[in-house]
This record gives structure tokens, sequence and C-alpha cells, in this order.
């Protein structure tokens, strides 16, 4: 972020962008918006004569390429009436194709640009707008056709609109020659829309502040989407703005055998990795987790990318754990997810609402596999993914990722994000007597002593976790061997440790 002293600012009323550019634009001056056809300009700078309109403010579009039909059916399909926006229309008519319509004596640069450039003020000047969009440089520069033409036109248009203390956006489409950095130097602030085709999904776009003279703004790319409704922008997600102070505490399972192995329970603004195969228990855990803090009164968000909510609340119910009265009372928010449809920044703005506005102190990512692997072009998603546990672990949020590992007995392969949690869980397969069960142990703890054991895991009605396997070795591997007394440690087994139930 850059820092500069306060400066008095206007909104521009499109959520999320203030919020980048710390506050709004500096008003009377003058502002380059760029990007690509259909990155989302035009709408840009509609949001922010309604937010004008919407202040009582007198507003204009002078549009150089767009008729006034068309701009208002944009608007409609926002749902917008353009009404308090005064629209000046500058385009050739029809009348500009007839043969008589040639110049002779002048070029027609000399003519057009002259007569666009005096209508253009002429009308300012009655209307006298507090926010003026100009649309596009790119008609302007076409008319213009020598660059020192066409740079003392917008430097003249620059020194008008600002004496007459207008905000205003110049909007360009990048029609012009590779590496032109005229407008940059002219305009008082620059910003830059994207679009990029992901390999699969919708499109991504995203947001930059290249330039702002004068006063703070939130530097790098931001993702944003256009809705019904126009932009939205989620900015980047910085973790140091978020410092809260909270008193250590441990965060109960529920089940003892469980605290027991991880030393007490979970430490409360930490992330957890619970790691394994398919089917082997990770989301019923995390549901174990969700349901005991909504019993002490704390509230959770699930946030599902492989299963449906209805698949969750059944297989729940299943096992004991009925979670929809949760749901229903809002402790616990299910929120499915289409990682096709959404960008890192979006989720990230997601999770802060779960836990700024719904008042979540636990947030279950489930799982962190489907995230990923769904965008796999996004080769910072690792660093955003750091970025948002640093800030929920600041918050006091506890988190629970759950990543499943490849084939039946977890093989390694593949996304190694044991790293960035504080504490790992591994669940493993295991086959004893003739049966598949299932194994529990803690590898890591950042935040204090846990148990070296593996338990057992059994899921019936509800979560059971034994005591330490000690007749057994090579369970991490799937096939374990027997060791000392093995008939007493296959009858403990074999009773299902009912003393854990």
């Amino acid at each position: 972020m850059t820092e500069t002293g306060a400066q008095e600012t206007i909104t521009t009323g499109i959520a999320g962008f203030d919020d980048v550019l710390c506050g709004g634009l500096i008003p009377n001056r003058v502002y380059l918006v760029e990007g690509d056809p259909g990155a989302g300009k035009t709408t840009l700078a509609l949001q922010f004569l309604l937010e004008g309109v919407r202040r009582h403010e007198p507003t204009m579009f002078v549009t150089l390429s767009e008729s006034k039909e068309e701009l208002r059916s944009s608007a409609a399909s926002h749902g917008w009436n353009l009404d308090g926006i005064h629209i000046l229309e500058v385009i050739p008519s029809e009348e500009s194709l007839t043969p008589d319509a040639r110049y002779t004596m002048f070029h027609p640069s000399e003519v057009e640009l002259a007569e666009t450039t005096k209508t253009v003020l002429a009308e300012a000047r009655r209307i006298n707008p507090t926010r003026l969009v100009f649309d596009s440089l790119s008609e302007l520069r076409l008319l213009a056709e020598h660059p020192l033409r066409y740079r003392r036109q917008v430097l003249a248009l620059k020194q008008h609109f600002t004496r007459h203390q207008q905000t205003v956006l110049f909007i360009d489409d990048r029609t012009g020659p590779d590496n032109d950095m005229q407008l940059y130097s002219i305009a008082h602030g620059v910003i830059s829309l994207d679009s990029v085709v992901a390999e699969y999904g919708a499109l991504r776009r995203r947001l930059q502040v290249r330039k702002l003279r004068g006063c703070s703004y939130r530097e790098g790319f931001h993702d944003f989407v256009i809705r019904k409704g126009g932009l939205q922008v989620f900015p980047r997600l910085v973790a140091a703005e978020h410092r809260t102070l909270f008193a250590p505490e441990s965060i109960p399972s529920g089940i003892a055998q469980l605290d027991q192995l991880l030393g007490g329970g979970l430490a409360k603004g930490t992330s957890t990795l619970l790691m394994g195969p398919s089917g082997c228990g990770k989301s019923t855990l995390a549901t174990q987790y969700v349901t005991a803090g909504a019993e002490r009164g704390e509230k959770s968000a699930f946030f599902l990318f492989d299963e449906s909510v209805s698949t969750l609340l059944e297989r729940s119910a299943g096992l004991g754990m009925d979670i929809q009265p949760l749901a229903e009372s809002g402790m616990v928010k299910l929120r499915q997810v289409d990682p096709a449809e959404l960008s890192p920044g979006e989720f990230s703005h997601l999770v802060r609402q779960a836990v700024e506005v719904d008042g979540a102190s636990m947030i279950v990512v489930d799982s962190l596999t489907g995230y990923l692997n769904a965008m796999p072009s996004d080769r910072m998603l690792t660093l955003h993914l750091h970025e948002l546990l640093t800030y929920l672990g600041q918050r006091g949020v506890t988190t629970l990722l759950i990543l499943t590992q490849h084939g039946f007995l977890g093989d390694t392969e593949g996304i190694d994000a044991s790293y960035l949690a504080d504490t790992v869980v591994l669940l493993r397969y295991f086959e004893a007597v003739g049966e598949i069960r299932q194994a529990i142990s803690v590898v890591k703890k950042r935040t204090g002593q846990h148990e070296r054991t593996i338990r057992e895991l059994k899921l019936l009605q509800g979560i059971s976790v034994g005591e330490p396997i000690v007749s057994f070795h090579g369970i991490l591997t799937g096939i374990p061997e027997l060791v000392g007394n093995a008939a007493a440690e296959l009858g403990t087994l074999s009773r299902g440790d009912a003393s854990a139930q």
C-alpha cells in the first residue's frame, strides 16, 4: 500500500473498489480507465456516475462510439435507470456516408476533431457536471491521427475539466500502439482492467491501480466479477492489516481420546490439516468439531467443494451428528462452492464475510483438494491460501482443511500443503484380522505437545477413538505386522474398544 497524507475523496459506488482506493478518488482530477473490450470499463464508469446521481450531483456521459440506446440497454441489463445522467452522443451521422459529405480542402481529422472537441466542451460548460465520463479515447486517437495532435487534444480536455472542478474518467480500450505511455503521464491516476481466459470455467477478471497521484491505494491485482448490479471488487487480502488480540485457548472436540491424542485439543487461531484417502473420516471429524463448537455457542462456516450440502446433511445424520438444525438456526453456515466459477480473491471474500459479518469462529474447507485442483493455472494460489490462513489465525479463527490423498492407502503424491498448517492429523486405512480398519495419528503440532501414538478410529453412531495400538507396527503402510502379545491386541480390537464409546 502506498502511504500519503489524508485527502478528501469521493466514493465510486463500486463494492470493494473504494477499499482498494483507500476511500475513493480525489475529486477534480482526471483518471484513465483502460482495458480490453469486454473487460468492464463502461460498466465501471456508469456505476461511478450513478453514485453521483445518488448523491444529487450533476453527471455527464460523453459517448463517441455507442449510441444512447445501446448504453441504456446495457444499463437495463443491470437494473439501472440512466435518467439522472446527461448523455452526450457524438457519433457520425448517416449523412457522413454520402459522397457530398467528403472534405476536399481540409483533412477530415482537422475538421472532425475540432468539431468533436467543441461540442464536448460546450455541453460540459452548459451542464457543469461534477462527474464526467469520456468514452472513448480510442475514437479521439483515430480522429487526431497524429500523436502530437492527439496528445495536445487530451491535454486541452484535461486542463478544461480540472479548471472547472470536474472529476473525469477517460476510457481507453488499448487500441493504440504498444507501450504508448502518453496517457499514463497525463492522467492523475490509471486503473487497468484485465480478463484472463482460464483453462476451464468462467472468465477471470482482475483490476489493478497502476498509478494514483497524491493518495494511498492497495497495490497489486484484485479479482472482480461483473454480475447483475455491476462490478464487485474483491480487494487483495493483506493479513497484516487484521491483527486482533485474543486469549490462548484449547478447542475441544467433544471426544476425550481425540483431545488426548492432540495434547488437549486444537489451539485457538490455528489451522489443522486433516489428511487421508477418500472415505476415511476426514469430513466426519470436521463435522464433530463443528457440532461440538455449536454446543458451546460458537458459530462455524463449512465450505463444500467436493460434495453437496444435502449429501453432507444425510451423511452426518446417519452418524448421529444432525447438523441440519444448526444450519437452520444459523449456528453453522453451509456453503456449496463451484470452484470453476470462483476466483481466489472471491473465495477469500466469502471467508472474510463468514468471519466478520456472520461471526464464525471456525472455518472448514472441504476439501482443499477440490479447490486447488480446480484452478491449476493460478500459480500463486498457494500464496493466496497462506495469506488467508494467516488472516484467520490473527483473527483467532480455528481452521480445518481437508486434503484427500491419492490412492486407497494415501499416497503422498500430489499437492503438499502440510507446511501451511499448524497441525497435521493423518488418517489411514489398514488391514487387520481380515478387516479394513482406520487409524488416526497426529504427525505435527506447532503449538504444543501431542501424542506420538497411533489409535484406531471407528465411525459408527458417532466417532470412537480407541486406545493406542501397541501390538502392531507398519500400520501407516496399510499392512501391519503383529508384535508382542497378539492375542491381547486382537481381543481389544475385536471388542471395538467399548470403553472408548
